[in-house]
This record gives structure tokens, C-alpha cells and sequence, in this order.
């Protein structure tokens, strides 16, 4: 197969540098006046993925995860993960110079009160931190008679020497047939709500909510195609959109120039203080809002109204034109993993492959659809041991020889008519019968929230057991969330909806979320099941309250090898069965000659 395109295996993390590169960061701070400093894995607008010159974290401790944050002081060093993260910090870390820790058994608040002393200064980037996340460290550095001080340059930065430039990626227009919604429009919405909340107007600091509103995509990070910049929406007047010239082409500039009036991203802080000076009310996104931006609005005399986002939640109710954009992504994508799986199931009994060719395998088959503008993140591609780690990323180093056991692929691609994320567990040889059964206690509680019929008002919270009750009636678990939101061509992990223990936001019709429930053996195995699912309305006969339900959008086989029938209820197996026969329908079509012959076996029915 070609090698794939969209994604790299190269070992990025290095252990080796990091006491140099801590111990210069030391001396770096001592030439500022600082006992210590806070390194979030994050760039100015709290991206998921970011641009290579944002890579702080990795550079400085070789930690290559989504999130993380590492505390340097004098003496001490720390790097915080959650629980996806715990087996690769300390294989991707120098844990002699940076302590691992657990964001939730020891939070940086909790460690920095203990190993702070009185009268020291904490520096910390106010681009990076958002102004609730300034607010905890203060407390704790009150906590602990320290003091928190706002550096003007990132120590990091004046010690990283061959740093990557900027991303300059150009700026595209998003065409109505995928957008569905034309910008004026979506713009009469941001006012009207910024109307009900009584503010002057909306600083826009997530780049998806820019791209969404402005209908424009772009190329500044890896697998989401993000513009990075800035907007602010006014109840009354012209919008700004703050985005570098250098993105933007003579089309793509008279188009914007007809909506917003197109200035250069540090301009930003002139209309912030324009703002403040008003006396403004002003709304800032608490989730990726920096504190350098509402400090500046404080400062020239504005009121800062730190809240939720308006555009997230118009962003996330997807209109007709995005649905049917991702039922057609998902259609193509069916396809392709159709003929990947059609492909493995040949392959893989031959011996040979890796985990590396089979993501390699996947992308070309996805390639091939003449359609795939990007992998909506990294593959995870777990062979036995591996496929229990939830956030695997296969490398050239950590590459597995795909033999007899389990075989977890998770993998997305990016359409302009939709992005989609899908996880399939197969079997290679003769699955345990351990394997089997938690195998069908994750699909009994997938199934449990394909099938789910709840009230308007119902958030993800409320339905997250539903996924985990067969697991936990055999004395199990998984601790990651059951679902995300998902954007239309933006990313694969939006919100704010989410299937789990913390998901508040109330679900309503048009958003779009994972169902993938898991188990996972250390050591031994992991399992995932992962559809992408629609929020609907559904009518039920002499109903008191407007009910909803989810329209199932992913179409791929589910490996009967490891399904054990006589767990499943006789519902179960009439949702498996009716399952693989809409994907035979839907597939079919679109696949010919051995991936055919491989589909009808695939989704033939089963009893007891």
C-alpha cells in the first residue's frame, strides 16, 4: 500500500533532553525574576491540536500528548495528565526531572500549595491560560504566600532556539452547500443572543467558532482545518475579523471585506481598549478565552462577561445542509472502510502486517475516494497490549506486529461535506472467550445508546450510564467519556454536547456525537465500538413530552467473530441484525468484486 500522506510515525518524544532543556529553563527564569513557571499544552485560543511553534510542552519535557501541563520551580518539576495518559507520560518523560502526576488524584493547584514557597513568584503566559484557569492558580499561589506574575515573553520561547514559525496556511471559503447557512445570517443570530445576555459584543477566541461564523476553513494545525485568528461581533455596527494578510488571497479578502472589516491579529488589543473605553459590556468565551485579552478590556475601563460562547451551541446544532453533508461523508467513508477491512481480513491471517501498514492501509483506501482532504486525527492502531491503551499513536519505535488476538482501529477523516470518526475492534485468529464477552458487554452498551429515547432537556451526563450498566454488571469499567460532540468539516472532538459523567449541556436535534463505549485489560486487550450518531426528534404515539432519539450515521461491519449471542437479548440481536443489514444497503452499492463478497458474510444474520 502507499504510505500514508496525512499522518507521520516519527518518534517526536525524547526523554534525553529533558534536564538540559529544564535546566535552561531554570536559568532562563532566574534571569527573570521567577521562582517558576507553567507550561500548558495548549496555544492562545486552548486549541486540541496545535501548530508545531505551539508545541511547548513536547519540546521542553518530550510529552506528546493532547493535554497535559507541566510546573517548573526551582527545585521541582511536575507534568499533570488524565487517565489516557498515564502509561505514556512516563514513557515519553524523564520522570527523574519531571515528576509524573495525575490531573485528578494531585491537580496542579493541589501540588503547587505544597511545593511553592512564601514569598516566591509563579510566571505564567497569559496567552496560554484562560481567565477562570488564571483565577485557580492565584488562589494557589495565595494559598501558599507565593504570588502569580504575568510574563510578556514565554520563557520557553527565549530558550527554544530553532522554534517553527507561525503557520501561515491560507484562508478558504467554506461553499453554501456544505455551509448551509450564509455568514449574515449566522451574524443576526450572535446579535440577537448577545441582545438577550445585554452585552456590547462577542470577542470570538475559538478559532472553530471564527470559521463557523465567517464561513472559512484554513490549514494552521494538523487534521482540523483551522484558520487561526480572531472576530468581534458588536450587537450594533460591522464585525472585525483578525486574521494575518498573508492567508488571505484578492477572492478570499473582497469576499470577508463584504461581512467584516479585515485587520491584522494585533490589532485585536487596539479595539479591545476601543471597547473598554465605551464602557463596554463584553463577552468572552470561558473556554478559550486568554486572560492577556480580558485583562486588557479590564484595563482601559470595560466590563468583562466571562460565559459561555453563544456560537458553540449554534455551531453544534447542525443545519440541514451540514446533516446531509455527513450522511454522505459517511456513506464514502463506509466505503473505504469497508474495503479496508475487507483487505485486513485477507491480509492479516498471512502474517506481516503491522500496525504501521494498516493505518497506511486504511488512508489509502480513504485516499481513494478522490474525496479525503486530511485524517481528522491521528489513527489509533492498537495490536494486542497496545489496543488497551485508549490514546495509542503508533510510531516507527512502539510499532506491533499485528498477530493472533485483538486488533482496535480508531480513525476519522476529514470531507468538505463532513468529518467522521469510527472504531472498529476485530478479531485476528480465534478470539478467548474473555475477548468475546467483553466484546458483547461493549456492544450491549452501544447498543443501549443507539436505541435511547429520553425527554427534551436531556444531557449526556443522564445517558452515559446507559453504555456502561452491562460493563458494570460484570464488575467493569472505562474511564473515558462515551461520546463527544463532532464538527461538520471542523473537529472531531466539538462542544459543548458529550455522552459522559460530566456532559451538562442539554442534547438538541442536529448535533452530532460518538457512541463509543470501551474495556480495556491492561497489558492484555483493549475494545471499542464507535459510531457516529445524529440527534432527532421522535414521535411516539400519546407521548406527554417532546422526545428525541439518535439516527445512527456510520456504517461499517461489526466483527460477529467476537460477538457471543447468548448475552444478547433478543432486541440485541434484532438491532445487530437490522445494523448490518442497512449497511449492507448503503455499502454495497459502492463496492464491488472481493469487498462485496466479504460484506455479505460480514453482516450475514445471526440467532442464538
Amino acid at each position: 500500500m502507499a504510505r500514508a500522506v496525512f499522518q507521520s510515525f516519527e518518534e517526536r518524544a525524547d526523554p534525553a533532553h529533558g534536564a538540559a532543556r529544564a535546566a535552561a529553563l531554570r536559568a532562563e527564569l532566574a534571569r527573570q525574576g521567577l521562582d517558576g513557571f507553567v507550561i500548558p499544552r495548549t496555544d492562545e485560543h486552548q486549541n486540541e491540536y496545535v501548530a508545531p511553534s505551539s508545541e511547548r510542552l513536547a519540546w521542553l519535557t518530550g510529552f506528546t500528548g493532547s493535554w497535559g501541563l507541566a510546573i517548573v520551580l526551582r527545585d521541582a518539576a511536575a507534568i499533570f495528565v488524565d487517565g489516557r495518559y498515564t502509561v505514556q507520560v512516563r514513557e515519553q518523560v524523564d520522570t527523574a526531572v519531571f515528576s509524573p502526576e495525575h490531573l485528578i488524584d494531585n491537580p496542579p493547584e493541589a501540588w503547587l500549595e505544597k511545593h511553592l514557597q512564601a514569598g516566591q513568584k509563579l510566571g505564567y503566559d497569559p496567552n496560554l491560560h484562560t481567565h477562570d484557569g488564571v483565577k485557580r492558580l492565584e488562589r494557589a499561589c495565595a494559598a501558599a504566600g507565593a504570588s502569580l506574575v504575568a510574563v510578556d515573553r514565554n520563557p520557553v520561547d527565549a530558550i527554544w532556539s530553532d522554534r517553527p514559525a507561525t503557520p501561515m496556511a491560507a484562508v478558504a471559503l467554506h461553499p453554501m452547500q456544505y455551509a448551509g447557512e450564509a455568514s449574515a445570517s449566522k451574524l443576526d443570530r450572535i446579535r440577537a443572543r448577545l441582545g438577550e445576555l445585554g452585552d456590547a459584543a462577542l470577542v470570538i477566541t475559538d478559532p472553530h467558532a471564527v470559521a463557523w461564523t465567517f464561513n472559512i476553513r484554513g490549514g494552521d494545525v494538523s487534521h482540523t482545518p483551522l484558520p487561526l485568528g480572531y472576530a468581534v461581533v458588536p450587537r450594533e455596527g460591522r464585525p472585525s475579523l483578525f486574521l494575518a494578510g498573508a492567508k488571505l488571497s484578492n477572492e478570499v479578502r473582497a469576499a470577508l471585506e463584504d461581512m467584516a472589516d479585515v485587520r491584522e491579529p494585533a490589532e485585536l488589543g487596539k479595539t479591545l481598549e476601543g471597547l473598554g473605553a465605551a464602557k463596554a459590556k463584553v463577552r468572552f468565551d470561558q473556554a478559550t478565552a486568554a486572560r492577556r485579552l480580558v485583562a486588557a478590556l479590564e484595563r482601559a475601563g470595560g466590563s468583562p462577561d466571562v460565559g459561555a460562547c453563544p456560537v458553540a451551541l449554534m455551531k453544534a446544532a447542525k443545519n440541514a445542509a451540514e446533516i446531509e453533508g455527513s450522511r454522505a461523508a459517511h456513506r464514502r467513508d463506509g466505503a473505504a472502510m469497508a474495503n479496508f477491512l475487507a483487505w485486513f481480513a485477507r491480509e492479516a491471517p498471512k502474517g506481516g502486517l503491522t500496525e504501521i501498514s494498516a493505518v497506511e492501509a486504511l488512508e489509502g483506501f480513504r485516499r481513494d475516494t478522490g474525496q479525503l482532504a486530511d485524517v481528522s486525527f491521528p489513527s489509533i492502531a492498537g495490536a494486542g497490549p497496545n489496543s488497551a491503551i485508549p490514546h495509542y499513536r503508533v510510531t516507527e519505535k512502539s510499532n506491533r506486529p499485528i498477530e493472533p488476538g485483538i486488533f482496535l482501529i480508531d480513525s476519522g477523516a476529514q470531507y468538505r461535506d463532513g468529518t467522521t470518526d469510527i472504531t472498529r475492534t476485530v478479531a485476528v485468529g480465534e478470539p478467548t472467550a474473555e475477548m468475546k464477552d467483553r466484546f458483547t458487554r461493549v456492544l450491549k452498551g452501544h447498543i443501549a445508546i443507539d436505541t435511547a429515547v429520553f425527554p427534551k432537556g436531556t444531557s449526556g451526563a443522564q445517558l452515559d450510564a446507559f453504555a456502561r450498566r452491562p460493563l458494570w454488571d460484570a464488575g467493569l469499567d472505562f474511564d473515558h467519556g462515551t461520546g463527544h460532540g463532532i464538527g461538520s468539516y471542523l473537529s472531531v472532538h466539538e462542544g459543548p454536547q458529550r455522552l459522559s459523567k460530566i456532559g451538562t449541556t442539554p442534547l438538541e436535534p442536529g448535533m452530532i456525537l460518538s457512541n463509543e463505549p470501551g474495556y480495556y485489560k491492561g497489558g492484555a486487550f483493549g475494545i471499542r465500538i464507535e459510531n457516529l450518531i445524529l440527534v432527532q426528534k421522535r414521535e411516539i404515539p400519546g407521548a406527554e413530552r417532546e422526545m428525541y432519539g439518535f439516527e445512527t450515521l456510520s456504517f461499517t461491519p461489526i466483527d460477529l467473530a467476537l460477538v457471543e449471542p447468548a448475552l444478547l437479548t433478543d432486541a440485541e440481536i434484532a438491532w445487530l441484525n437490522a445494523y448490518h443489514a442497512r449497511t449492507r444497503e448503503i455499502i454495497r452499492p459502492l463496492v464491488s468484486g472481493e469487498t462485496a463478497a466479504w460484506l455479505e458474510q460480514a453482516t450475514r444474520p445471526i440467532g442464538r
